[in-house]
């Protein structure tokens, strides 16, 4: 029976020399596996993202003759529910800002 037991293992073990790399999901059998979830995760990042962009494509691009929303923007300037970005007051405070100078990689 032992004789019987050690083969085995040598024939497993020969299977993976052979296949050269073993496969993470076969090594826990059916435990939790740290390497699949951060796999896992990551994938569903990459994927989140891959979808936001087709999105925002799709969004600007529609329709690039639509000017509306510089319309929308001058009503809420007009009444003073945003301030006006491109004041020089205001892009004097982005050029001293050194957290916004910083995260450009300037500073």
């Amino acid at each position: 029976m032992l004789r019987k037991f050690v083969l085995k293992l040598n024939n497993n073990k020969k299977q993976k020399a052979a296949n050269g790399m073993s496969n993470p999901i076969e090594l826990n059998n059916g435990q939790p596996n740290e390497f699949l979830d951060n796999l896992s995760k990551r994938a569903v990042e990459m994927f989140e993202k891959q979808c936001d962009i087709k999105n925002f494509s799709k969004l600007v691009l529609s329709d690039p003759e639509n000017t509306s929303h510089i319309d929308m923007m001058q009503e809420m300037i007009r009444e003073g529910k945003i301030k006006d970005p491109f004041e020089d007051e205001k892009l004097a405070e982005l050029a001293d800002n050194e957290r916004f100078l910083r995260d450009l990689g300037l500073m």
